[in-house]
Order: C-alpha cells, then structure tokens, then sequence
C-alpha cells in the first residue's frame, strides 16, 4: 500500500466522520467553536496536533503531481499552516470562530466540503486505488 493510499484512507474516513458529524448537529458544534475559544491550554494542545500531522504528511508525502494523490500534500500543508497559527497566533482564533458562531451557513458550508472531501478520498483510498 502506498503512502497516498494509506493518508486517503485516514483522511478520507476522518473527514466523512467530522462532515456527518458536523451537518447532524450543528448547534453543538457551534457550541463547540464557542467554547473553545475560552479554554487557552486546548487551543494550544490543537495547534501542536496539526502541526505534527502536518509535518508528518509533508516529510512523507510532499508530492506534487497532476493527479488526486496532490490533494493529500495540500492537506499537510494546510495543517501545517493552522498549527502553526494556532500555536504562534492564538490570539486571533477568537474572531474567526466568531465568523461561524454568527453565521450557520459557514459551519454548514464546512460540513458539506468535508463530506465531499470524505467521500472522494475514501473512494480513492479503498477502491479506486
């Protein structure tokens, strides 16, 4: 099994699992947003998950080619990205979580693009790969 095919799996089950998640019950997880934002050690224990998973995916699969398996290193990129400004930037979660705590839609915007996401590496991940 390849690396892409192996991340696709992961990535694909974890987004189908968070955009059910998210689009099931979206007022607790705009209680969630909430929250979070008021509690300082988890917003900083989330920076430090994504940026190691984002420097894990990146110092394995940092590949970049005109196919699917891209998507996967545009994903460690981005978690790379938000662990470091979760981490460097804490400051500045709060007005953004705000964004979706005002408007629904975003939160339900993210649902669904996680769910299509979800639903296209997990196809990649066990069948078509």
């Amino acid at each position: 099994m390849t690396a892409s095919i192996f991340i696709a799996r992961i990535y694909g089950i974890c987004c189908l699992v968070v955009g059910i998640g998210i689009l099931l019950n979206r007022e607790f997880y705009r209680q969630v947003m909430e929250d979070y934002c008021k509690n300082a050690a988890l917003m900083l224990f989330t920076g430090f998950f994504p940026l190691f998973v984002g420097l894990a995916i990146i110092l394995i699969h940092n590949i970049w080619v005109a196919n699917w398996t891209v998507i996967i290193t545009i994903f460690g990129w981005i978690a790379l990205i938000k662990g470091i400004w979760l981490v460097v930037f804490p400051k500045t979660v709060p007005k953004f979580m705000e964004s979706y705590t005002k408007n629904s839609s975003l939160l339900t915007a993210h649902g669904i693009v996680a769910l299509i996401f979800g639903v296209f590496l997990t196809y990649m991940g066990f069948f078509a790969g």
